[in-house]
């Protein structure tokens, strides 16, 4: 048995690590990964240079300080559990509209808050609304956790379903995590960030990357 291995096997884990469910998305990468003459299509991973044109149409409609106001992850993932980890103390509560990512009930938890799920139901375009989040708050709630276009459902909010959520987010005095990965795959509408709003810059932690672009 190797080092690492040994190391593994003794090492005592955290109660909210092995609270954490299994990842279904990780079972379908084992599965697939015992299986012959499959090729994963699963991630995209190109195995060659973006080319300046795309790399030029990716540039995203809001300015930040390099120096200051950014921060390169590993991937979005990483950049969410990093501000999670930030922002939230013991019992803070995180609003997420359901459905959602699966992802993010485990990176709160993980980061000490409490995962709360608003629903936002196929009646609603699966978008969360202002009044179903007002009625989620309370004293502990510190976190809004966007993710639009979202995963799984494709839902993108306009622009006034948006300022009606930042109103909820001005008047609860919270802050936003918007998970804007898929920005590039609105097709109806120009995507709108969340940090574009008004007064919603200073409130907001805008997570992107290039693998879904």
């Amino acid at each position: 048995m190797s080092a690492a291995a040994q190391m593994t096997s003794t090492m005592r884990l955290s109660r909210a690590v092995t609270a954490v469910p299994p990842s279904g998305i990780r079972q379908f990468f084992d599965v697939v990964s015992q299986m012959e003459d499959v090729i994963s299509l699963g991630v995209g991973e190109p195995d060659f240079g973006t080319a300046w044109r795309v790399r030029e149409a990716a540039i995203y409609g809001l300015e930040y300080d390099p120096a200051d106001e950014t921060l390169i992850t590993v991937g979005v993932s990483e950049g969410l559990d990093l501000a999670l980890r930030a922002l939230l103390d013991p019992g803070d509560e995180v609003l997420i509209p359901d459905p959602a990512y699966v992802a993010y009930p485990p990176c709160v938890s993980l980061a000490g808050g409490v995962p709360v799920w608003v629903p936002a139901p196929a009646r609603d375009a699966f978008i969360p609304q202002a009044e179903e989040l007002e009625r989620h708050v309370t004293p502990r709630t510190r976190v809004l956790l966007l993710n639009y276009p979202g995963n799984p459902t494709g839902a993108v909010p306009d622009r006034d379903a948006l300022r009606a959520i930042a109103d909820v987010v001005r008047r609860h005095d919270l802050v936003v995590v918007s998970d804007e990965i898929y920005d590039r795959l609105s097709y109806d509408a120009p995507h709108v960030p969340f940090a574009t709003l008004p007064g919603m810059l200073e409130r907001t932690l805008l997570l992107n990357g290039f693998s879904k672009t």
